[in-house]
């Protein structure tokens, strides 16, 4: 059955999904979107470095992607508002790594593939590493969900409970970048924080409880992973752009139902 490639693209778009739904809800919530972006630029960064050191693609993706995090996450609250750090360094990984790409000689490298994703080209051991990466994520993410979302929603009362909000920073920014190395093949990295942002938007106004906004997200992101895919092999468009579109298409819908749902609301309580 794997020996078709449009049930590996199918495969590996559901497991970055699933990974990035309820990380995604985390970045909305602590407003990371820009965090998110500045990693994932970074990944170009770690794809020169593994081509030149002949080490694996995943290592160092995920190295790089977690140095940067982990760098940003020390330089914050050191003199620069956090948007001005973040989009310095955002659009500096990202020229770094397209510079050093440059100077990889002797190796073919298909940039458009790393910058907007090729989920197509998914091979076996592809899938091995998304689903694998996906599981640890969730598997992180469940385990220390309560103190993740106390955190988030009140640092003083996770303070209080004995719970370090740093701490669970950190498990974030692992989390981050795990997702950042696993979906570069589906998405590239200029889209990554589109699938971890928008699924969750679209997700938050029909949601009452954070793991229902999780949960929702995750239905989003495999709806627009799949239906994406579809798109783009039906109308020969690029494949991760086109999932991001789907999944903008349904933010849309969802912000329209919602506006109309607060308006039925208003007028009843008017009468």
């Amino acid at each position: 059955m794997l020996d078709d490639f449009l049930v590996r693209a199918a495969l590996g778009g559901t497991g970055v999904a699933l990974a990035a739904a309820p990380l995604g809800c985390f970045v909305v919530w602590r407003r990371m979107a820009y965090f998110g972006d500045a990693t994932a630029h970074a990944a170009i960064l770690g794809v020169a470095l593994s081509l030149v050191l002949s080490t694996s693609l995943f290592a160092g993706v995920l190295a790089v992607s977690l140095l940067m995090a982990l760098a940003v996450s020390l330089l914050s609250g050191r003199g620069y508002a956090m948007d001005t750090l973040l989009g310095v360094t955002a659009h500096a990984a990202l020229a770094f790594g397209l510079v050093a790409v440059s100077f990889v000689s002797g190796v073919r490298i298909d940039l458009m593939g790393y910058l907007v994703g090729d989920i197509l080209a998914v091979s076996r051991q592809d899938l091995a590493i998304i689903w694998g990466g996906a599981l640890m994520v969730l598997g992180l993410l469940s385990w220390r969900w309560p103190a993740l979302l106390t955190s988030t929603l009140n640092p003083d009362l996770a303070h209080a409970a004995g719970m370090d909000p740093k701490r669970e920073q950190l498990v974030l920014t692992l989390s981050l970048a795990l997702v950042v190395a696993v979906a570069i093949k589906v998405v590239g990295v200029l889209l990554i924080a589109a699938l971890l942002v928008i699924p969750a938007a679209t997700a938050r106004p029909f949601s009452r409880t954070p793991e229902r906004m999780a949960m929702a997200a995750a239905a989003v992101g495999i709806f627009s992973a799949n239906g994406g895919l579809m798109a783009a092999y039906r109308f020969d468009t690029p494949t991760g752009p086109t999932i991001v579109c789907v999944t903008t298409l349904l933010f849309l819908c969802a912000s329209l139902a919602s506006a109309c749902r607060f308006r039925s609301r208003s007028a009843r309580s008017d009468h």
